[in-house]
């Protein structure tokens, strides 16, 4: 009896046999176009969905976008507070996903908790009782697999939401 063990490394990998550079070679291509026509796919949707609803957003390097529509007067939100909101998500077709009246003001703590890391970039450009509007492409929302409830596959979302309260850690 034979036995054959095989360790595999997400980093560098200098030896690569030839078979594996060829499948390599063959599906990177095809795979990065794909990437690249799906982002500006998404991308086009976004300024369309934005043009359409004439909302004067702020995009950062990563892609997010968002408009402070009622600027609140409290602190600033920083990485490691916890927030409470209140809000509702949608798609750009409009359909309601999620909100706050249905299922109660969330919590979670910025940079840390599990959710959308869209949402955990937004939350460090709002303040305590800001009310804003934010489009989280899909690459920082639910991706590939959407939520596998009411968000799809490789659907950008749009926050309406509101900053209650935080609490700044010791």
């Amino acid at each position: 009896m034979c036995i054959s063990v095989g360790i595999f490394s997400c980093g560098e990998n200098k030896s690569l046999n030839s078979e594996q550079k060829i499948i390599k070679d063959t599906l990177s291509e095809p795979l990065i176009n794909t990437n690249k026509k799906i982002s500006a796919d998404e991308r086009r949707s976004i300024e369309q969905f934005v043009k359409r609803k004439g909302w004067p957003m702020t995009e950062t390097g990563t892609g997010l976008q968002y408009s402070v529509y009622e600027p609140g007067n409290g602190e600033q939100v920083k990485s490691g507070d916890l927030v409470t909101v209140n809000f509702e998500i949608s798609l750009l077709s409009g359909k309601v996903c999620y909100t706050s009246e249905e299922s109660g003001e969330e919590s979670f703590v910025v940079d840390h908790d599990h959710v959308e890391s869209g949402l955990h970039e937004a939350m460090k450009y709002l303040r305590v009782g800001d009310k804003a509007k934010l489009i989280i492409p899909s690459h920082l929302a639910f991706g590939l697999a959407g939520d596998m409830d009411q968000i799809p596959p490789l659907s950008p979302i749009v926050y309406d939401i509101e900053v209650l309260d935080k609490i700044s850690k010791k």
